[in-house]
């Protein structure tokens, strides 16, 4: 066998090759391919990247290569800073890149290091998530954003870039279930509103507090008038329950949610 390649059979009795690198005295998988001279040439690289120190990270991705991407990425990063992720993350001087792909560069606080470096990201269309106990949670999860958010309306990336997810790069504008930032002509409002068979506007707020709790209050309406829908609830725990009672108190319901519950 070629070095770093190493022979293998399927169940079914299909013949592969496996190639694996020890660097730093740790064991590294680089694959397995249908041909020797493919494993050989994955060890290669890997050997050029290690070993030899042949390329920059920067240049890294310019011509072809029989390792895959995200294993390039973890190459790099282990040789360039000494930790190696199986998630294609590179540490920068004050946060880390997760590459996508050679032209996304999804960037976030090394707050989130641990946890990004066992969650592997999967994108759907424009939608980033993760799987995480059996559940798909958006990246916006993270936020405390909720998975319809709209960039613009809930939230919003302060230089302009929608792969830039540190945490000073997103202004949350809305976390409330029902709640609606509206432009008046007075400035910034915020609408309450509730979903029975279309949107029902329940009115508009100096404060998505106060918002928020005119949904909370709907919903409890319909839930006692055996509604079985299951309407989520605004927690809002910076409110004393004094002060929640009061606003909830003097707010009136419009007359349309009740005709239609």
């Amino acid at each position: 066998m070629l070095k770093g390649v190493f022979k293998a059979e399927k169940k079914d009795g299909t013949i592969y090759y496996r190639s694996n690198i020890v660097y730093k005295n740790k064991h590294i998988s680089l694959g397995s391919y249908n041909t020797e001279n493919e494993a050989h040439k994955a060890y290669t690289e890997a050997y050029d990247i290690l070993v030899l120190k042949k390329h920059n990270f920067e240049n890294a991705f310019t011509s072809k290569k029989t390792l895959d991407f995200k294993r390039l990425v973890s190459l790099y990063n282990f040789r360039d800073n000494g930790m190696y992720i199986k998630t294609p993350i590179y540490l920068k001087d004050s946060y880390f890149s997760y590459y996508l792909d050679d032209k996304t560069e999804l960037k976030f606080d090394i707050d989130d290091l641990f946890y990004f470096s066992s969650h592997t990201i999967l994108r759907r269309g424009s939608h980033l998530f993760v799987n995480d106990y059996g559940m798909q949670l958006t990246i916006l999860s993270r936020f405390g954003l909720k998975p319809y958010s709209v960039i613009g309306r809930d939230y919003e990336f302060n230089n302009g870039d929608i792969y830039d997810f540190r945490y000073s790069n997103i202004t949350i504008k809305n976390l409330y279930h029902g709640v609606i930032i509206q432009t008046t002509a007075e400035g910034e409002m915020y609408r309450s509103q509730i979903h029975i068979n279309g949107y029902i506007k329940l009115g508009l707020f100096n404060t998505p507090e106060e918002a928020a709790i005119c949904y909370n209050k709907a919903v409890d309406f319909l839930k006692e008038n055996g509604k079985g829908r299951n309407y989520p609830t605004n927690y809002i725990i910076e409110m004393s329950p004094k002060v929640y009672a009061d606003i909830y108190t003097r707010i009136n319901l419009p007359e349309l949610i009740l005709l239609k519950s």
